[in-house]
């Protein structure tokens, strides 16, 4: 049978082509988002049957939880957790407000702790792993971006303390994307790929703006059973932006 993975956010951006890449490598893949017009539209375009589609909030208890045990009764097992989901509401922190700063908490980082609490007992049976996505601005930040930094930098230590609890029968890493553009990988009412400039390109070492490939390829490999020496890591994947020492 084939590998079950649960992905979070996973109709638009990073989340989408992850799954593409997995269905493609002989996985199946459970489809956790919020926005239903995103899903509807994936599953039109998909139609997988080693693909299932499921409306979550991942920061409410009782939808993780239902919708973890749907997706295990349909698909037998679950191999890997993939947190994927994620928001952002950056703006001057006079303006940030409570509410705005739990939203992005909540969906971000309780999302993360929720998916990988009522997943763990179905990973340890089959010895899987979770991935989570944390961020290069878990350790560098532009102004007014307090809400989403901390939420990154608060997945990048649930990692390694995850990492801990669940050795030694679940692997737990996570990935910290740097600049990468999904501008055109969204549904149709908000995809439009931006023009990105030779600038853009030039000013990371690794010679162009990472995309969304990029990470699902450090997916995949986080994934492969022979990789098991592999946990309580943080992958950086940024084209080498965040050693490149910039002074004007």
């Amino acid at each position: 049978m084939k590998p079950h993975i649960i992905i979070t956010g996973g109709a638009q951006g990073i989340g989408k082509i992850t799954t593409q890449e997995l269905l493609k490598n002989n996985y199946r893949v459970s489809v956790f988002d919020i926005d239903t017009e995103a899903l509807d539209e994936f599953e039109s375009e998909l139609e997988n049957e080693d693909c299932s589609f499921y409306q979550v909030e991942v920061s409410n208890e009782k939808d993780v939880i239902v919708a973890i045990n749907e997706s295990v009764k349909r698909n037998g097992s679950l191999y890997g957790l993939i947190n994927n989901a994620a928001i952002s509401n950056n703006k001057p922190i006079k303006d940030l407000t409570l509410e705005e700063w739990h939203q992005v908490i909540n969906t971000n980082l309780t999302g993360a702790f929720l998916c990988s609490k009522y997943a763990l007992r179905f990973l340890k049976e089959s010895k899987g792993c979770i991935i989570n996505m944390s961020s290069t601005r878990a350790f560098q930040s532009e102004p007014d971006t307090e809400a989403y930094s901390a939420s990154k930098g608060g997945i990048f230590a649930l990692t390694h303390s995850l990492a801990m609890s669940a050795a030694p029968e679940v692997r737990v890493n996570s990935i910290s994307p740097g600049w990468i553009d999904v501008s055109g990988v969204k549904k149709t009412a908000e995809a439009h790929q931006i023009k990105l400039s030779k600038e853009d390109h030039a000013q990371h070492p690794a010679g162009r703006v990472g995309n969304a490939l990029d990470i699902a390829r450090t997916i995949l490999f986080l994934l492969e059973e022979k990789n098991d020496f592999i946990t309580a890591q943080n992958f950086v994947v940024d084209g080498g932006m965040t050693k490149k020492m910039i002074y004007q």
